[in-house]
């Protein structure tokens, strides 16, 4: 196996448009969800240029762009808040050692070759977990929308301190959120070709609260630290570590689906097939790094990759341009990033949400399966007020006992026992029906068909409580 991914002059053109375009994707975004994880913007952009860098460089999709997504801010957002409300002064380090350690596992999964079970989650549970997240990234937003801070406590947090801010609303911050909103919504597709919605809704809200709204007390991002990041060495704390693994076993798992569904959508767009165990190990040393240096965690970013690739990527070389356009941001224009308002990062993080929720599914899972659907309401539900990690193991458990009692039901027509040649369901050979007539109904048949299961044991068990009325049991 190849240790570097593909990287060739034979595109260039292509390449470099791509990663142009992917970077200017990747900067409101990276933004975005930096502020809205409560870790900082620079901790955005560290992200997206370190996890990008280095999926690139050892991935196995050519063209998947790699960067802090929407669920995996989402779980990072939680896993930060836990760990600072249980140790104030080493949460922050705590966390980004989760991130560290989730890629590690990412590194083992791949090295394992575990790619291709990854994704075998019945997607009953993925849409319901995936709906969930971007529910939880919506609830996180109305405090910024509004002109607040993200209070802690979570979603329940959040809920809680809506009525307070509905009766003091902070009205230029919140026009400024519903201004981002529009913008994102209401973009022409002919516009959206030469410049993305995000990046439109990012400058406009910008120059609008410079020239329009200066004379308000607005929350903006502040100076982004210039040069490179420090070293951050991995935190552990002996009452902690036992959610530390967790975290990070959850937020690895979550990377590797989320990337290797994304590769999928790559590789139907440019017909190349991506190798899902190595895009593990890359995507686990992206964010190795990305922890280390107090970078959020990262995975295949959708929409970085789509129009990566509408560019006119083919290779990881437009990876790699748009991670180096990323680092001249942070060296050389971190200044320009201070005026962002927060609220502009608010309505881009919302509309986010937005898109993260399986809106199709959610619409026609009833009437695809009531209990497929039982469950995808589930997992939502518990994602939003309990917790992810229950969310997915008990939607998980529910999905797989369904399973394999569908199973069990679809085998009971495979396991038949009789002593009637004439009896219907069973298709006999003649010499069987010769056998069953000869011995008029003193010989019972156990006829087997299909795979055999651990839950066949009681079916057969119970198609032979008769066979002490026979003088023989022939096995098929």
């Amino acid at each position: 196996m190849k240790i570097f991914n593909e990287f060739h002059l034979g595109n260039l053109r292509g390449d470099i448009f791509g990663g142009v375009t992917a970077t200017v994707i990747a900067l409101p975004m990276a933004l975005a969800f930096g502020v809205a994880s409560g870790a900082g913007a620079e901790a955005g952009i560290y992200g997206a240029i370190l996890v990008g860098l280095f999926a690139s460089i050892f991935g196995g999709s050519s063209t998947l762009i790699s960067e802090p997504t929407g669920p995996m801010t989402v779980v990072f957002t939680a896993v930060l808040s836990t760990l600072i409300a249980a140790d104030p002064e080493n949460g922050k380090a705590m966390a980004f050692t989760v991130v560290i350690l989730a890629g590690v596992f990412q590194i083992l999964f791949g090295v394992l070759k575990l790619g291709k079970y990854i994704t075998l989650m019945p997607y009953s549970v993925i849409s319901g977990f995936m709906t969930g997240i971007g529910v939880i990234l919506v609830i996180l937003q109305i405090g910024p929308f509004l002109g607040y801070a993200t209070p802690p406590g979570g979603v329940t947090g959040t809920l809680s301190g809506i009525p307070a801010w509905l009766g003091q609303i902070q009205f230029a911050e919140a026009a400024l959120a519903i201004l981002t909103v529009v913008i994102l919504f209401v973009t022409p597709s002919k516009v959206k070709k030469w410049i993305p919605p995000q990046l439109l809704a990012l400058v406009i809200g910008t120059l609008v609260s410079l020239w329009i709204l200066d004379s308000f007390d607005l929350r903006r991002i502040g100076e982004i630290p210039s040069g490179l990041p420090s070293l951050q060495m991995p935190v552990f704390s002996a009452e902690q570590w036992q959610v530390i693994l967790v975290d990070a076993i959850a937020l690895g798992m979550l990377g590797c689906i989320d990337a290797l569904l994304t590769s999928v959508i790559a590789d139907s767009m440019t017909g190349k097939q991506h190798n899902s165990d190595k895009e593990l190990v890359g995507q686990g040393l992206g964010n190795v790094m990305s922890g280390l240096f107090g970078g959020l965690p990262g995975a295949g970013a959708t929409m970085g990759t789509v129009v990566n690739i509408q560019a006119g990527a083919r290779t990881a070389l437009s990876s790699l341009v748009r991670a180096g356009l990323l680092i001249v941001i942070v060296l050389w224009a971190g200044g320009i990033t201070s005026v962002i308002p927060l609220a502009v990062l608010a309505g881009i993080a919302l509309k986010v949400g937005l898109d993260i929720i399986d809106w199709r599914f959610l619409r026609r899972a009833h009437r695809l399966s009531t209990k497929g659907a039982l469950i995808t309401y589930g997992v939502v539900l518990l994602t939003v007020f309990v917790d992810l990690i229950v969310a997915v193991g008990i939607g998980l458990f529910v999905a797989n006992v369904m399973t394999v009692n569908k199973l069990a039901r679809l085998q009971a027509d495979d396991v038949n026992a009789l002593d009637d040649p004439d009896e219907t369901g069973v298709e006999l050979s003649i010499y069987e029906k010769d056998l069953l007539k000869t011995a008029n109904h003193r010989v019972l048949l156990l006829h087997l068909r299909g795979a055999m299961i651990f839950g066949s044991s009681r079916l057969i068990g119970s198609r032979t409580n008769r066979a002490e009325e026979h003088q023989a049991l022939v096995l098929d």
